[in-house]
């Protein structure tokens, strides 16, 4: 890569799943990645070719001297749902990426927004920060993610799969949805970077397929060899379980998505064109088949011996 087409890049929630994805790929195409944690005991666990810088997204000094010499950035809010705070985030990154003279910043929603709007932080506090980043005088794409095909490899859905050959999420059966993976994001979130992308709106990204919950469960079980059958799980359980492991404030927070798409508005708020996203972005997305064949899915089965 020539060094005027190489980006200096910083990437907030580097540690994380969304943002460390991100991150590993741009580093991998040869760009100057810093990852922003705000644990500095979590910095030495990032990749090799991603340099740690120590900041929390409601401290605009720290924010300032992270930003400093970056030429581009991509930005993820963690999984706070208090509107004030949120909205704090968004001002904080909008002026620190502008004193910086980012050229470009990528604004991950972390999910799709409905027109209308409602009760649910999760969606509200979304909305604002997009706003106010959008609005800001740094050229922002906003990208907004379904859900994360990654989900269902977890402590929570993996054993269940292994082996029981039972698929359970807090969607109903017959809500469409793109399922999308963290790869696919990492690759959106990398050419939106790019001038080539419109900036100054919001783009609703997936996956390869839309599908319902049973045709998720044939497309796990074509590549697991295997029946798998789908449940869709209460909202409420999924809420109480989720609590126990992130706080009862940040399961509602994320919860909330999932009690609107069990009301049946917006029947394709989860299932964005995947030709448009492809065309768009200049991407390949993942099929579901291939992306479940690609796991290491035995793991969950020693776990349950």
């Amino acid at each position: 890569m020539t060094r005027e087409h190489r980006k200096h890049v910083l990437v907030t929630g580097a540690n994380g799943f969304q943002g460390g994805a991100v991150a590993r790929l741009l580093a991998a195409d040869g760009h100057d990645v810093r990852g922003l944690v705000r644990d500095g005991a979590k910095a030495a666990a990032l990749p090799a070719g991603i340099t740690p810088v120590h900041g929390d997204l409601g401290d605009p000094e720290a924010l300032r001297a992270a930003f400093d010499g970056v030429t581009h950035a991509v930005v993820t809010v963690p999984l706070e749902y208090d509107p004030e705070t949120v909205a704090g985030y968004a001002r904080n990154l909008a002026e620190a990426a502008h004193e910086a003279g980012v050229r470009r910043l990528v604004h991950n929603v972390n999910t799709p927004l409905p027109d209308e709007l409602g009760p649910y932080p999760g969606f509200e506090t979304r909305r604002v920060a997009e706003r106010i980043l959008l609005e800001g005088k740094v050229p922002v794409v906003a990208v907004r993610p379904t859900v994360y095909l990654e989900n269902l490899f977890s402590p929570w859905n993996g054993p269940a799969i292994v082996n029981d050959g039972v698929l359970a999420y807090p969607l109903p059966a017959d809500r469409k949805v793109a399922w999308m993976s963290h790869a696919d994001l990492s690759r959106v979130a990398a050419r939106a970077l790019d001038e080539g992308i419109p900036a100054g709106r919001a783009w609703n990204v997936g996956g390869a397929e839309i599908l319902t919950g049973p045709d998720l469960a044939t497309a796990f079980g074509r590549a697991l060899g295997r029946e798998v059958t789908y449940q869709p799980l209460d909202v409420v359980a999924f809420e109480e379980g989720l609590g126990r492991a992130i706080g009862p404030e940040a399961a509602a927070g994320v919860a909330g998505i999932y009690h609107y798409a069990g009301t049946g508005r917006a029947p394709d708020l989860l299932a964005p064109s995947p030709a448009d996203v492809e065309t768009v972005f200049g991407v390949r997305l993942t099929p579901v088949a291939e992306w479940v064949a690609a796991q290491s899915w035995e793991s969950w089965a020693r776990a349950a011996d």
